[in-house]
């Protein structure tokens, strides 16, 4: 499969036939959150040959045989309400090309469908040696067990791959390898940095952020300066723990809409669900492109970066277009 392909799910009896004990395929989950995509047609949005490894961030990984389907995400619904939101893999044994027509495999009933749902719930969780120990599996935790690691970064064969394959145009592929040399030259001679902020640019005041009033999905906000961010960071670049990414600075400076409030995750390498207890949002189609950071080009994982409220202004719809009409006359 590549790029653009127009696919549906196998039925649930032909999935279940793929899946081990532990319901999953080549190390990879069937995860209950991809129950209701059954009956439907979609596009194949991204062949996953350059994921990003954030467990033991150690480059880019490669799933065989695994595409990513539109925009499809994990809702947590079965994870306890994880709110990463991130995007599902899909083996390409789970999926078809597109009927004409609707097709049976979309059924959620029957006694296959049953049995896969009992399969993959009771799979939901980790075993560990302490009983008492909640831990969950998922397709983020399990990455590292279902992939393989693409030898070198500047893997010639792998970048090609993504222009053959579809995930890249050939333009947008010249521009970003383009960008990465003069980027890496830059560094050596000491005209760029590999993160967000030089150490300089950190020593300043800080600014001291009010206290969060919080929020709502919807809520038009816009995002502040590299300038006006820097100021809520220490010297290590976070703010109350949380780093500000270098995949974070192009969006700076545009207005986007809160798309939720993170309160809690799945800790991909540990698998336990942690409590999160200062603000977190993620934004409306603000997401990781996988093309600053470092020898993880090209990643198709579009994860949401988090952003402090501290970080986001908001604004009243009707400065907004206040502000269109003033440019546009």
């Amino acid at each position: 499969m590549k790029a653009g392909d127009r696919v549906e799910l196998r039925s649930p009896a032909e999935v279940l036939a793929t899946l081990d004990e532990r319901g999953s395929l080549e190390g990879l989950p069937f995860m209950p959150e991809m129950l209701g995509f059954f009956g439907r047609t979609f596009t194949v949005q991204a062949k996953v040959d350059r994921a990003c490894d954030t467990i033991s961030y150690s480059g880019v990984r490669r799933l065989r045989n695994t595409v990513i389907l539109d925009d499809l995400r994990c809702d947590g619904t079965a994870h306890a309400g994880c709110g990463a939101q991130c995007r599902i893999y899909w083996k390409e044994a789970w999926l078809r090309p597109a009927s004409a027509s609707e097709s049976a495999n979309g059924q959620s009933t029957g006694e296959a469908f049953v049995r896969l749902e009992r399969l993959v719930a009771a799979n939901v969780h980790a075993a560990t040696s302490r009983p008492e120990e909640l831990t969950f599996r998922c397709q983020a935790t399990e990455l590292l067990r279902a992939s393989e690691p693409v030898a070198r970064t500047w893997n010639r064969r792998s970048l090609i791959d993504e222009v053959i394959g579809g995930n890249v145009s050939l333009w947008r592929f010249v521009r970003v390898i383009t960008r990465i040399v003069a980027e890496k030259v830059g560094r050596r001679l000491g005209l760029a940095s590999s993160t967000p902020f030089r150490p300089k640019d950190l020593t300043g005041p800080r600014a001291v952020a009010p206290p969060p009033r919080g929020l709502q999905p919807g809520q038009l906000v816009q995002i502040r300066t590299k300038r006006e961010i820097g100021e809520t960071l220490n010297d290590q670049g976070k703010n109350k723990g949380l780093w500000f990414d270098r995949e974070m600075l192009p969006p700076c400076g545009q207005t986007a809409r809160v798309k939720a409030k993170v309160e809690r995750f799945i800790d991909e390498g540990s698998g336990r669900l942690v409590e999160l207890k200062s603000d977190c949002y993620i934004l409306d189609d603000v997401v990781c492109s996988g093309l600053r950071s470092d020898d993880r080009w090209f990643c198709p994982r579009a994860i949401y970066p988090w952003w402090r409220e501290c970080w986001l202004r908001p604004i009243e719809e009707e400065n907004v277009h206040q502000l269109g009409e003033a440019r546009s006359s």
